[in-house]
C-alpha cells in the first residue's frame, strides 16, 4: 500500500498538538474524550475512511462536505444522516452529498468494539478529519464527546451557505455561528478536493445577467473556453468539474492561486478574491509581500475545529444513535 498519503509534516502535527492537545473545549468536548471507554475508536475510524478511499478516493471530499453541511443547520449533530422523506438529506444542497456507507460502517464496527458509546457525530467530525489527511492535508486533534441530535428537518438547511451568495452573505451566515472572516476563507478553501456539477456554475458561462455576452467577467477569459467545453450550453447538468484546477485530488493552497487567477469555478468562491475583506486573507494565504503570512494547513485545522463544536449537544442532551441513518 502506498503510505505517502498518511505522512504529515511534523512541524504541523506538533504545532497543533501543542495548540490543541491540553484544551478542553466548548460545551464538554474535549481531545481523547473515548480514551478509556472506546480507546480504538480513532483508529476504527481512520481504517474505514481509508478502506473506502482506496476504491473510491471522491469520498474524501464527500466527507468533508458532509461534516460542514451537518455543522451549519443546528449544530454538528449528525442529523444530516437521518433517513426521511423530509429531513435534511433530502435538501437540494445535500442531494449530491455523498459518503453515508462511510459512516455507516465505521458505526457497525463501533457498535461491536465499543456498543452505544460513540456517536455518529463524533465519527463524521473524525472521518471529515482523516479524508484531509488522505488527500495529503494536516491533521488535528479533533475534539469529541458530541452526542446525536434527534432532529432532522428539510426546512432547516436554508442557512447553508449558497453557490450564489455574496461576500456579505457568506459573512452573515458564518457570523451567526460564530465563525469569522477568517474562518469563512479558510474552510471555503476546503474546495482544494472535490468537485462540482455544471449545473452549479454553467450560467456563469452562458446567462450571466450582468455582462453583455453572458460569462462573468470574474472568470478569467482563458479559462472560459475550457469550462464550456467541460459544460456546454444545454448539456448534461450532472457532469462534474474540479474546483480546484490543476489540483483536484491534492489539498493544498492551490485553489487560492486559482481565485486569484480568476479560475475559481463556484460564483461564490471567486467572490472570495473580488471582495476586499477576504481578498486580504486568499493573499496572506498566499503569501503574497507585504502582509503577515497564514499557512493554509495549520488554520485549516483550528477554523475546523471550531466550526465542530457549533451547536454540540454533550452531557444528557441528544443521545448515541443504535444506527446513523435513524433515531432510537
Amino acid at each position: 500500500m502506498d503510505t505517502r498519503c498518511c505522512h504529515q509534516p511534523i512541524v504541523f502535527s506538533l504545532l497543533l498538538l501543542a495548540m490543541f492537545s491540553t484544551l478542553v473545549y466548548g460545551q464538554g468536548t474535549r481531545v481523547g474524550f473515548y480514551l478509556t471507554t472506546c480507546p480504538r475508536v480513532e483508529t476504527i475510524v481512520k481504517a474505514t475512511v481509508q478502506s473506502h478511499f482506496r476504491s473510491d478516493p471522491t469520498v474524501a471530499p464527500g466527507l468533508l462536505r458532509m461534516h460542514f453541511h451537518d455543522c451549519f443547520v443546528n449544530g454538528c449533530d449528525a442529523s444530516i444522516l437521518i433517513d426521511g422523506s423530509n429531513t435534511e438529506k433530502t435538501a437540494p444542497p445535500n442531494l449530491l452529498l455523498r459518503g453515508y456507507d462511510v459512516i455507516n460502517d465505521a458505526k457497525s464496527q463501533l457498535e461491536a468494539a465499543c456498543p452505544g458509546v460513540v456517536s455518529c457525530a463524533d465519527i463524521l467530525a473524525l472521518a471529515a478529519r482523516d479524508s484531509v489527511v488522505l488527500t495529503l492535508g494536516p491533521s488535528w486533534p479533533v475534539p469529541t464527546g458530541r452526542r446525536d441530535g434527534r432532529v432532522s428537518l428539510a426546512s432547516d438547511t436554508a442557512n447553508l451557505p449558497g453557490f450564489t451568495d455574496s461576500v456579505d452573505v457568506q459573512k452573515q451566515k458564518f457570523s451567526a455561528l460564530g465563525l469569522d472572516t477568517q474562518d469563512l476563507v479558510t474552510l471555503v478553501g476546503g474546495h482544494t478536493i472535490g468537485t462540482s456539477a455544471c449545473q452549479f456554475f454553467s450560467y456563469r458561462l452562458y446567462n450571466f445577467t450582468t455582462t453583455g455576452n453572458g460569462v462573468d467577467s470574474s472568470i478569467d477569459p482563458a479559462f472560459v473556453s475550457q469550462l464550456q467545453t467541460l459544460c456546454p450550453q444545454n448539456g448534461d447538468g450532472s457532469r462534474r468539474v474540479a474546483l480546484d484546477t490543476g489540483s483536484a485530488n491534492r489539498f493544498d493552497s492551490n485553489f487560492f492561486s486559482n481565485l486569484r487567477g480568476g479560475r475559481g469555478i463556484l460564483e461564490s468562491d471567486q467572490k472570495l478574491w473580488t471582495d476586499p475583506s477576504t481578498r486580504n486573507f486568499v493573499q496572506r494565504f498566499l503569501g503574497i509581500t507585504g502582509l503577515a503570512g497564514l499557512t493554509f494547513n495549520v488554520e485549516f485545522g483550528r477554523s475546523m475545529v471550531k466550526m465542530s463544536n457549533i451547536g454540540v449537544k454533550t452531557g444528557t442532551d441528544g443521545e448515541i444513535r443504535r444506527v446513523c441513518s435513524a433515531i432510537n
